[in-house]
């Protein structure tokens, strides 16, 4: 039975997508649920897997190609693995080699694995066959590669990501270019639309963080037991402490939407996270209302699923405030870009020993900087400051975040 394979609904706030990396091509056996092409979109990378067992019998769309919300990118084909049509990804002179699986010996070779087998110069009979009824599949060429014995003679390695462009020859230097992934180019338009249509400014302060650190030293055992397994971290005390001091200034809450300022009546507050395609800043709802454990939790499987590309869109829509750490890749003192529209964003830098005048007497204190960038269009530097020091003045006590005092 034939199925057209469709890209995702993409919600309203995507118009289109990019086919990223066809994972499967026409005639290769696919698994249910398996997965067969990654398709990118301005903020997150979204899988399409197989609907059943059987194979792509052709590719309507290559890679590079844009695609509509729910336009059909391929035809499948359910049950054993069918010949492919000519499409983008298989060329008619290939793809009746790849048609079906072949034996080799008294084995079943998947087209796939045979190819591998034929570049790398390697009796495909010779390889040990993990699927279904010994089949021979590409992992298990690749698995066979790899345990090789040094003195074979050299084959080309299996790649099983897109290649890296091959190095130009400049002189006695060597560049590539490769083209830029659709979420890194959105990544800087909007950098480049908050710097270019806001009145952006900088303010700073910095916050000893002796007491937090020997709050935690001093429960985290008891923290951990008492919410399964669940780890006390910094982040969750400055999520508490910026929901309380957006509580006391809804104007740092706020945003502006034409003529109009908005402000919203809850703290939806994003935690940017790094990952190797991008940066990208999953929202936390309604942080106000939630616990330091629950914070703790939600910001692990942020990052977790960010690293996987499992991210949805819609957790990384909206958000009122957002929070970025640079001080985990070591840096001391930065201005953070605001993520439009909202109108301030929290930079958080490493904590460092430093000698501070306490009483009169000098004092060595795990000091941290903190930075806070504002669209000056709707916050004073008044209220900005302030809203800054209040989180300085929660962190520095932290009992007053219980006590929203």
């Amino acid at each position: 039975m034939s199925i057209e394979i469709k890209a995702p609904t993409f919600p309203e706030s995507v118009q289109d997508g990019t086919i990223a990396t066809w994972h499967k091509k026409p005639g290769e056996a696919v698994s249910r649920d398996e997965l067969i092409v990654d398709i990118e979109t301005d903020k997150v990378v979204l899988e399409v897997v197989a609907p059943a067992d059987g194979s792509l019998s052709e590719i309507l769309k290559g890679e590079g190609d844009t695609v509509l919300s729910n336009e059909v990118i391929a035809t499948f084909v359910e049950g054993a693995a069918a010949a492919p049509a000519a499409s983008k990804e298989a060329k008619p002179e290939t793809a009746a080699a790849e048609a079906k699986p072949a034996a080799a010996g008294d084995k079943l070779v998947n087209p796939a694995a045979r190819k591998m087998a034929s570049e790398n110069n390697i009796n495909a009979a010779d390889v040990s066959g993990t699927g279904k009824d010994g089949r021979v599949t590409k992992e298990d060429v690749a698995n066979h590669l790899k345990s090789a014995p040094a003195s074979a003679p050299a084959a080309k390695a299996p790649s099983a990501t897109a290649p890296v462009p091959a190095m130009e020859a400049v002189g006695d230097r060597v560049e590539k270019r490769v083209p830029m992934t659709r979420l890194r180019k959105r990544i800087a338009e909007r950098l480049l639309e908050a710097s270019n249509t806001t009145a952006m400014l900088t303010t700073f302060n910095e916050v000893n963080m002796g007491p937090i650190m020997e709050l935690r030293a001093k429960y985290k055992d008891q923290f951990e037991k008492a919410h399964n397994g669940t780890r006390l971290g910094f982040m969750s005390f400055f999520v508490k402490a910026a929901a309380e001091a957006l509580r006391r200034f809804p104007a740092v809450n706020a945003s502006i939407d034409n003529n109009d300022i908005v402000y919203h009546g809850y703290q939806d507050i994003g935690v940017a996270v790094s990952t190797d395609k991008g940066l990208v800043v999953p929202v936390l709802r309604n942080a106000e209302n939630m616990s330091l454990a629950t914070i703790e939790n939600t910001i692990r499987d942020f990052g977790l699923r960010a690293r996987d590309g499992k991210l949805g869109i819609e957790e990384m829509s909206g958000g009122t405030f957002t929070i970025t750490n640079g001080g985990v890749f070591g840096s001391l003192l930065s201005t953070p870009i605001l993520n439009l529209p909202q109108s301030a964003i929290l930079g958080m830098h490493k904590i460092q020993e430093r000698p501070m005048a306490v009483n009169g007497e000098v004092k060595i204190l795990p000091m941290m900087y903190l930075a806070l960038s504002y669209d000056h269009r709707l916050l004073d530097g008044k209220e900005a400051v302030q809203f800054l020091v209040a989180i300085k003045d929660l962190l520095e006590d932290p009992a007053r975040i219980l006590l929203e005092i």
